[in-house]
């Protein structure tokens, strides 16, 4: 082998092993790049897996993201904001809300009575609410009127009450019932005495209403042969317990529905000197114990510590106050954007003079609206003479005020969502609590006096989930309420401000605002 052969057979050689090397590379680097790619798909199922929505997963396979997402879905908000920052340090642990009744731990027997009344889902009150009463802890429940808040404090209740003895006639009765709810008017009693019934009556419990314009010895004699829950208004449950109709020596839960209401109304030295009347052997420590659930559940028999619940749609100092006293750490839920009409409701507004009105009122009716109708006057003879005016013109109206007897409230309620009447020409007394399913207009034919009662009258519409529509008429004598009903207007996403409010010089600033021009800068030339 001479000298050019052998280097051209080195170099064949070396080629070839460069070869041998380059597609052993290309090899691994394939395979390395398949595995890599094949862990990647995988890594992207798996995230793709973990990212379902929360509703796609079991319960055991929920993570803090799915139940952060599940309250975001509902509006539902367990931190204290505005004034209940400085009422609270800390709200300690709070429970995970309900994703539906099922999964619930409650028993059978009322989860049963859910489905008989066709309870599909919890609202977000409830999904919240519930489970932070079912661990015995004070509750501050913050929501609009209809959002399902008598359910929420009810179920809690009811599962407490069903390992305890029932109240027969004997002398037992005369210790009082286990619990109290109290609301602000008979109107918004009633309701809660029928939710109470439907899920009470099948479980074997009695529940006894406690309202103005009903014979007070018919209810002593109905205190007397024995009930579990007391449904009641301040004043009249006032009397009864100074006339010794009634005691609450074993009263462990009490209930303050809409009690910003209560407040407005002056109730607060009522509902205050009620409490007082409550033992206080079963109070909560102040102290984080009254936020620890083990601790709250080891008191769920007869030495039960006393629970407190107080549902509020708006947030007045008065409440702060009231809650400062009498609960302890209570757990917070806010639902939805509070004391805000519900974005449902598209607001319109027309600037009419005071004579104007009835002949508007006859345009909107004729041009063919739904029933039920709710039309809110500030007066009750205003209530009266335009609902027997409506009459006359072949309107079927009926009226719901003060002036009227519980009879009377009952049967025009009745008449109304019964269908027999398609109109109710109703006071405030009317603006918050009454649950008429379905109401397709509400009409302020006086506007209210205060933007809280415009946001509550409104709210008989756009409910449970469902559209509405609120009519109002302004005249120049309502100028006190421009500015916030103006902000109002502009703060939903489905209403209108019309131009002759935007631009009414009573709707640029709040009243009792003091304006003062900008001085002009002078100029001194020495």
């Amino acid at each position: 082998m001479n000298f050019f052969s052998s280097q051209w057979q080195k170099k064949e050689t070396g080629k070839f092993y460069q070869e041998m090397l380059e597609t052993r590379r290309t090899v691994e680097e394939k395979t390395q790049e398949a595995t890599r790619i094949k862990k990647q798909r995988d890594q992207e199922r798996q995230r793709a897996f973990d990212d379902r929505h929360w509703s796609k997963k079991s319960l055991e396979e929920m993570v803090e993201r799915d139940w952060r997402i599940l309250r975001e879905d509902f509006a539902i908000s367990t931190k204290g904001k505005r004034f209940l920052d400085r009422l609270l340090k800390s709200c300690g642990k709070i429970p995970f809300p309900l994703r539906s009744w099922r999964e619930s731990t409650l028993p059978t027997s009322i989860l049963d009575i859910v489905d008989k009344l066709q309870y599909e889902e919890p609202t977000p009150i409830q999904r919240q609410a519930i489970p932070i009463g079912l661990q015995n802890r004070d509750i501050i429940g913050v929501a609009e009127t209809g959002s399902g808040k008598t359910a929420a404090f009810l179920i809690p209740l009811l599962v407490w009450i069903m390992g305890l003895p029932k109240i027969e006639r004997d002398a037992d009765a005369d210790k009082g019932p286990y619990a109290v709810i109290l609301a602000p008017t008979r109107e918004l009693a009633q309701p809660i005495e029928d939710e109470a019934a439907k899920f009470g009556r099948p479980l074997g419990f009695r529940t006894v209403s406690v309202i103005g314009g009903l014979s007070r010895e018919d209810q002593g004699f109905q205190l007397r042969l024995g009930c579990e829950i007391v449904i009641a208004t301040p004043g009249r449950l006032i009397d009864v317990l100074e006339n010794r109709y009634l005691v609450l020596s074993r009263c462990s839960y009490i209930v303050l529905d809409e009690a910003d209401r209560m407040i407005d109304m002056g109730f607060e030295p009522d509902v205050q000197k009620i409490l007082e009347h409550l033992p206080v052997s079963n109070v909560k420590p102040d102290s984080e114990d009254a936020e620890d659930p083990e601790k709250l559940l080891a008191y769920m028999g007869k030495d039960k510590f006393r629970q407190t619940v107080m549902f509020t749609a708006t947030k007045p100092p008065q409440v702060e106050r009231l809650a400062r006293n009498y609960l302890r750490r209570p757990a917070v839920v806010y639902i939805g954007s509070i004391g805000r009409p519900v974005e449902r409701v598209e607001q319109k507004v027309y600037l009419v003079k005071e004579q104007a009105k009835r002949k508007k009122l006859l345009e909107i009716l004729n041009a063919g609206i739904d029933p039920p109708i709710m039309i809110f006057v500030n007066q009750k003879k205003g209530a009266d003479v335009l609902a027997k005016s409506l009459e006359k013109m072949g309107f079927r109206a009926t009226t719901l005020h003060g002036g009227r007897n519980q009879e009377q409230r009952e049967f025009a309620l009745s008449s109304l969502k019964a269908g027999a009447k398609d109109i109710l020409v109703a006071t405030d007394v009317a603006g918050r609590g009454i649950d008429i399913k379905d109401v397709s207009l509400v009409l302020n034919y006086d506007m209210a006096k205060s933007i809280e009662g415009y946001t509550h009258r409104i709210g008989r519409t756009g409910r449970a989930g469902k559209t509405g529509v609120a009519i109002t008429f302004l005249t120049q004598e309502d100028s006190a309420v421009f500015y916030d009903l103006k902000q109002t207007l502009l703060a939903s996403p489905v209403s209108h401000c019309p131009p002759e409010l935007d631009k009414h010089p009573d709707a640029q600033h709040k009243p009792g605002t003091v304006l003062t021009k900008k001085r002009k800068e002078e100029t001194i030339f020495v």
